[in-house]
C-alpha cells in the first residue's frame, strides 16, 4: 500500500461522519403522486466511501437528500430550513435514478445541532 493517495478540498465521508451545511426543502411527489417535502443539505463536495466514491461527479457530491422516515423525522428537520446544520450520516449511497435532485441519499440520519 505505499502509495500516497493525493487528498484534495473533499473529504472522503466515513459512515457516521457529519455532513454540514444548509438545510433546504424541496417539494417532490412520490409514486403516488401525492406532495411530499424533501429535505436537501448542501455542502462543500464530499467523496463517499466505496467503490462509487464520487458518484460520478468530478468532485463527489455535494447535495445530499435527506431521507425521512416519519413525519418526527419531517418535523424535525423542518425547524432547519434555510439553516446551517450538521446531520450525523449513519447511510449514504449515490442517487441513482435520473431526475433525483440530489447527488446522493442520506437514508439513516441523527440531527447534531441544536441552535
Amino acid at each position: 500500500m505505499g502509495m500516497s493517495v493525493e487528498v484534495s478540498a473533499q473529504q472522503a465521508l466515513k459512515s457516521g461522519g457529519v455532513l454540514s451545511g444548509e438545510l433546504r426543502a424541496m417539494r417532490n411527489r412520490d409514486a403516488k403522486g401525492k406532495r411530499v417535502n424533501t429535505f436537501q443539505l448542501v455542502t462543500e463536495p464530499r467523496r463517499l466511501p466505496g467503490p462509487n466514491g464520487l458518484c460520478n461527479l468530478e468532485t463527489g457530491p455535494e447535495t445530499f437528500q435527506i431521507v425521512t422516515s416519519n413525519d418526527a423525522e419531517a418535523s424535525r428537520l423542518k425547524a432547519f430550513i434555510g439553516k446551517q446544520v450538521s446531520i450525523k450520516a449513519d447511510e449514504v449511497s449515490c442517487a441513482e435514478l435520473a431526475g433525483q435532485m440530489s447527488d446522493a441519499i442520506v437514508s439513516k440520519w441523527s440531527l447534531v445541532t441544536s441552535h
